[in-house]
């Protein structure tokens, strides 16, 4: 699943891509921003970690990772 966090003042936003469902981002997302002395931490596919401070958060935008068809489409 795809994760796009926005920084204020970043014109750049980190994607990473989560092996984490929507509702567990959100959840850690919502548990961030509820107090604001925490840190945003996220874990990508390989294992790197994302740490964002609460202040400096933007926007978060979670979305499913979309299937890539294999082959070629018939015309």
């Amino acid at each position: 699943m795809e994760v796009k966090i926005g920084i204020q003042h970043v014109s750049r936003e980190i994607v990473l891509e989560s092996a984490q469902t929507p509702e567990q981002v959100e959840q850690l997302v919502t548990a961030a921003i509820s107090d604001p002395a925490k840190v945003l931490q996220l874990v990508d596919e390989k294992g790197r970690r994302v740490i964002v401070p609460v202040e400096k958060l933007a926007y978060v935008e979670i979305g499913e990772q979309m299937q890539r068809p294999v082959g070629f489409i018939p015309a």
